[in-house]
């Protein structure tokens, strides 16, 4: 079975590294013949794009697939995708992200290709949007949707919101935790050295977050209840991890609210340099409002660390509120700061939290498992378009 993934840039990220490590397995097994398919990744987020170059021919970079909305260059990516789909012929089609997905499945459809699959990383619609940007992508979901075969989704959520919304049926639908490797993150310690890299002390309490620096991520509503947090616990330090567009503001909020000795930028890191630096943090805050299921929270329990996350998305499904972590109603700035403080407090809860977290991790999160979760549904969506089966209403 030939097997193409389109995704729309290859950041460092969570849907971009569950896409690479999806590849890179399923094209270890024999039967399959796996590609990827990306426009070319721009921005100060970091690019992916080496971890494939050591596999020679599995990426293909298309100038025109941007992530912007951009009339003649959407137009262009259209009919690059359903020319290369054409020549290469895939059995099936697997498309990931917004603008990769729609033009992708347009692109498969147009060429005929007989299995269409689309992965939900995210959230293409919802509340965090205007109303015409919501309408205009519920509606091109919509349409994209009529041309999918099935969908795989990272978390139940997703699946909800997208069945609220009149797009497929529930059969179409199929959840496979983000799988990673979790071997670093069970080896995670509070390695001293490290921690010293950005001032911390062994005895400081250190609050971590992972994300873009960048809206909807939260990271103003982390910074805005530090102060009080601060007050109770003055040992606190925040270590934030990851780079965007919106770095300046965030430093300035920091140096606003008199903070620079409690918080510590660590920008970009490569995805094998994550395990370290969430050894030494305390707990991880999640405060995106935004997201299918950060990756950065089982993560962080795979390392027994404990969680707090607003209760956005799938973001519920492993922060578990009062046995992983806690789980918070969006904007609750005050419920943070009490939760942080908490956990500050209580060293006992920080490791009980941890070891159920860790537990829920093992059974759903390793990478293997995942690989092979994908590949038995190709092997069902096979069996079953040559039976007609897919097909049916």
């Amino acid at each position: 079975m030939r097997v193409t993934h389109v995704i729309t840039r290859l950041i460092i990220g969570g849907a971009q590294e569950n896409t690479i490590t999806s590849v890179l397995g399923l094209a270890a097994r024999p039967d399959l013949q796996v590609d990827l398919v990306s426009g070319p990744t721009t921005g100060p987020e970091g690019s992916l794009e080496a971890t494939l170059r050591q596999s020679p021919g599995l990426l293909t970079l298309l100038p025109h697939l941007v992530r912007p909305i951009h009339p003649w260059k959407d137009a262009l990516a259209y009919r690059d995708l359903t020319r290369l789909f054409r020549e290469t012929k895939p059995d099936l089609v697997h498309t990931h992200s917004g603008k990769a997905g729609l033009l992708g499945r347009m692109a498969a459809a147009n060429a005929r290709t007989p299995i269409i699959v689309h992965s939900i990383h995210g959230p293409s619609f919802g509340s965090f949007q205007a109303w015409l940007p919501n309408l205009l992508f519920r509606a091109a979901e919509r349409y994209a949707g009529s041309l999918t075969d099935h969908f795989v989704v990272v978390a139940d959520a997703m699946k909800e919101q997208y069945l609220a919304a009149g797009i497929g049926r529930p059969d179409q639908y199929t959840r496979i935790s983000s799988g990673f490797n979790l071997q670093p993150f069970l080896e995670a310690r509070n390695d001293a050295a490290v921690r010293a890299r950005f001032g911390f002390k062994p005895d400081d309490f250190v609050v971590g977050k992972i994300a873009r620096l960048f809206k909807l991520k939260g990271h103003n509503d982390l910074l805005a209840s530090l102060p009080d947090l601060v007050r109770s616990f003055p040992r606190t330090r925040v270590l934030l991890v990851g780079d965007g567009p919106w770095r300046q503001r965030f430093e300035q909020q920091v140096h606003d609210l008199g903070l620079q000795k409690h918080v510590a930028f660590a920008g970009l890191v490569r995805p094998n340099q994550v395990a370290e630096l969430v050894g030494i943090m305390d707990v991880l805050v999640h405060l995106s409002t935004r997201e299918g299921l950060p990756r950065a929270l089982p993560q962080a329990m795979a390392a027994a660390k404990p969680v707090v996350a607003y209760d956005a998305d799938g973001a519920r499904e492993v922060c578990i509120n009062g046995k992983t972590g806690f789980l918070l109603p969006v904007g609750d700035r005050t419920g943070l700061s009490r939760a942080l403080t908490r956990l500050a407090q209580e060293a006992q809860l920080r490791e009980q939290f941890g070891s159920a977290g860790r537990e829920l991790v093992r059974r759903e999160f390793e990478a293997e498992t995942m690989v092979g979760r994908i590949y038995q549904l190709y092997q069902k969506l096979a069996r079953d378009a040559k039976t007609g089966r897919m097909k049916a209403p």
